[in-house]
């Protein structure tokens, strides 16, 4: 695997380049990764996080997420951290909530399904995988989720104030595993290449052929794909030395993949 570009880094703008520019590493350089946990961070507006969560993931369980590794890593995060205050009761519902800028983040189980799918490819002998690349940070949520199974995770959000309510949320959990970008997410990023895997929380009409390219040999890109009939399904690319297989699974509904930033 190619050695990591150094955080922070800016990029130059003006020249009419494609926009994957400022980038944000969450926590100190070198620091030792500090796993979100009820031990760590106060207790949140009067929830009982840990027992709700606990609830969330039996649910996850029910529903046939079967990986050790995803459960453990639902049940680590606190959801409630990343909502609205206003939402907070509902943290830990399977649903999908607001976010603004007409974004949202999405339920539980999406999630956990999603991280599974991305799992199934290649992983060391710890069962993680190694550099991630997330297409759409929206509020921090699920780049949290991956920081507990991925060596390392990359994370491009093209709406500022998505990219900046993400930063604020993670900041204090000090990952070190997790670089926040500003950028357009069709480019990914390229200098973090290869991915041993890369997830999308928006759909396109196909995946962007930049990803595909970052990809490494062995690894899965997880993305909602619009269909010929016009649905939206959810599709695993898995790239071989010779050839990109291509697997479309349940119905999904994301919000829509654009390009630029804003």
């Amino acid at each position: 695997m190619s050695r990591r570009p150094s955080f922070p880094a800016r990029l130059d703008l003006s020249s009419g380049a494609p926009a994957v520019p400022q980038t944000a590493a969450v926590g100190a350089r070198g620091a030792r990764n500090q796993r979100i946990s009820d031990s760590t961070l106060p207790s949140g507006v009067g929830l009982d996080s840990g027992a709700v969560r606990h609830r969330m993931v039996m649910k996850l369980a029910a529903q046939g997420i079967t990986d050790a590794k995803v459960i453990g890593a639902m049940g680590a995060v606190e959801r409630h951290r990343f909502v609205d205050s206003a939402l907070v009761n509902q943290a830990y519902e399977d649903t999908s909530l607001p976010i603004g800028l007409g974004q949202t983040i999405s339920k539980p189980n999406v999630v956990a399904r999603m991280i599974e799918l991305l799992l199934g490819g290649r992983r060391d002998a710890s069962g993680r995988l190694g550099r991630v690349l997330e297409i759409g940070t929206g509020c921090g949520y699920q780049a949290a989720v991956l920081s507990h199974v991925c060596w390392e995770v990359y994370s491009i959000e093209r709406l500022r104030g998505l990219h900046d309510k993400a930063r604020d949320n993670l900041r204090a959990f000090r990952l070190a595993n997790v670089h926040l970008l500003f950028g357009d997410g069709m480019a990914g990023y390229a200098k973090g290449a290869p991915y041993a895997g890369i997830i999308a929380a928006a759909g396109g009409d196909a995946v962007p052929p930049a990803w595909i390219d970052q990809l490494a040999t062995g690894g899965r890109i997880i993305a909602p794909t619009l269909m010929p009939d016009g649905r939206q399904a959810l599709v695993v690319l898995e790239k071989t030395a010779s050839e990109l297989k291509q697997t479309v699974l349940e119905a999904v509904h994301f919000v829509p993949l654009k390009s630029g930033i804003a």
